[in-house]
């Protein structure tokens, strides 16, 4: 009996605590500045700092790679060149309730100087990427979006080739800044996934996508270089598109992302405009990185000048290997 009522006097005492405690925190002043909660009790200060939520996902990489060869009087052959190429990549994702809009921008741009040669300095890689994807939830993985995809390069770019009993190189001009550009818009069903790890897949199909190829130089477009009609300086069509985002982690150190563009146009369906921009990371440590890039366009109405015999279709395929200085930030 004793036991029982030592029990309940205990008990009676900690419920009378915790409600006397309950009416001082009823009675304390409260004061809210810029979302964040200050309660005085007593002499003590209660400080509840509201978590605010992140929308954004900003981030970037620049890589730089450098090759430097020096001969001299050198019995082996060869000459001196300075080569090198640098990478910007930027991102922001958006997040919130519904909606999603995901921008990212790339940049390539890479050189080659090579002594004892007609026009010394020449273009290895050119690349101007952009592409913003904005839409709203259906499902947990099913939305509906459009995206925005524009391509095109920043310098003039030529072709190099030594005429028949010529002492040096000459040179024609191949394309330019806008010469050409291509901008694609599109809006269909898009199928998104993003893992614990930060692995991201993301597919859109779309059966209603504007496509759209500009040449402003006049050059260019006076000879209807990329299927432009001659004297015209942009090519409209319609069709069908499909594209695919995916960045995962390969091994620890390893990352791969890839950007794949499809488009056919109504007139023609079945034969696909191909872009393909893959990229395979291999981080050294925290500043030095090794890059796989590989780059493959395919367009029939681009027509690829051959080192004999008339301009025809082709692959375009472009593969480049750097060791480099490589930031994320």
């Amino acid at each position: 009996m004793r036991k029982r009522f030592s029990i309940f006097f205990v008990f009676f005492i900690c419920s009378f605590g915790f409600l006397t405690a309950q009416d001082r925190l009823q009675l304390a002043d409260t004061l809210l500045i810029d979302g964040d909660t200050i309660i005085m009790l007593g002499d003590s200060i209660i400080f509840k700092q509201q978590v605010k939520p992140v929308y954004w996902e900003k981030g970037g990489n620049f890589n730089l790679s450098i090759q430097q060869v020096s001969l001299s009087n050198w019995n082996a052959g060869g000459s001196s060149n300075l080569a090198w190429n640098t990478a910007l990549t930027l991102f922001g994702n958006y997040k919130k309730d519904a909606i999603i809009w995901d921008t990212k921008l790339n940049i390539n741009a890479g050189f080659n100087r090579q002594s004892g040669r007609n026009y010394p300095t020449r273009k290895t890689n050119d690349n101007f990427i952009f592409l913003s994807k904005y839409g709203r939830e259906l499902t947990e993985s099913w939305f509906l979006s459009t995206q925005l995809d524009a391509r095109t390069q920043l310098l003039e770019g030529y072709r190099y080739f030594r005429p028949a009993g010529a002492e040096q190189d000459s040179r024609s001009k191949l394309s330019d800044f806008l010469a050409p550009a291509y901008i694609q818009s599109s809006t269909g069903l898009n199928y998104r996934r993003e893992f614990k790890n930060k692995d991201r897949i993301s597919l859109i199909a779309s059966p209603f996508t504007g496509r759209f190829t500009i040449v402003m130089d006049d050059s260019l477009s006076n000879a209807g270089a990329f299927g432009v009609v001659p004297g015209e300086t942009v090519r409209p069509e319609a069709g069908l598109s499909f594209g695919s985002t995916t960045d995962i982690q390969l091994y620890e150190n390893i990352r791969w992302r890839a950007d794949l563009n499809l488009f056919t146009n109504f007139e023609r369906l079945g034969n696909f405009v191909v872009n393909l921009n893959s990229v395979v990371s291999m981080r050294v440590n925290k500043f030095i990185t090794t890059r796989i890039e590989t780059i493959l366009i395919y367009d029939e109405k681009v027509l690829i000048q051959q080192e004999s015999g008339p301009p025809k279709q082709a692959i375009q395929l472009q593969n480049m290997f750097n060791f480099g200085i490589g930031l994320d930030f």
